[in-house]
């Protein structure tokens, strides 16, 4: 019982975290507008699993050694400002398709791509190895048994591809079956199709 209140914080201070704007963010909303919702659910798990890269280095005391040394956290910080300065022009120079709802590319991207774009963005993101720095190094004590941070960092995987996961299809232009039909078949079945 006397770990609810930190658990729960720490399930607090990620999820505004992880709702703050960055490249993660842009990229997902990126691959679910230019791609398809797969491709954004692929991505998002992809950023789950590149926290769980973040909660192992913080579980096993790296974290500690990162934050004490300028050179290794500068070698973080280029590596991943390299990566994102790579996925941006990569972006400027893909063609340009003017997207319609229920237009897609004509090539979606893979399951894996997209797993490893979301891998890849969450891992090399600076602002994330701040916060997970910060995190494991500030809020959680060291005297905190290893369940209880197997469980936080459990949380926070989860969280992060539940919530990317969410607000890519709440963001992304869903074709409805009906949108095909004659107006007149529309007024008669649209009640009973969700609404998105």
């Amino acid at each position: 019982m006397q770990y609810i209140t930190p658990v729960l914080s720490v399930a607090l201070i990620h999820l505004l975290a992880v709702m703050s704007p960055g490249p993660d963010f842009i990229m997902i909303l990126r691959n679910s507008l230019a791609y398809s919702r797969r491709s954004g659910i692929y991505s998002a798990i992809g950023l789950g699993l590149g926290i769980a890269v973040h909660v192992t280095y913080c579980l096993a005391g790296i974290a500690f050694i990162i934050s004490q040394s300028v050179v290794v956290f500068n070698i973080f910080k280029y590596i991943g400002a390299g990566y994102l300065l790579y996925v941006g022009i990569k972006s400027i120079r893909s063609k340009r398709h003017e997207t319609v709802v229920g237009e897609h590319h004509t090539r979606d991207l893979t399951k894996l791509e997209a797993l490893r774009m979301g891998f890849i963005t969450n891992v090399t993101n600076p602002k994330a190895t701040l916060f997970f720095l910060s995190l494991f190094t500030l809020v959680i004590q060291p005297a905190t048994p290893l369940w209880v941070k197997l469980i936080m960092g459990t949380e926070m995987v989860v969280a992060t591809m539940l919530w990317f996961a969410l607000f890519q299809a709440h963001n992304t232009p869903a074709v409805r079956p009906w949108d095909a039909w004659p107006s007149r078949s529309r007024l008669v079945l649209a009640p009973s199709f969700p609404l998105s």
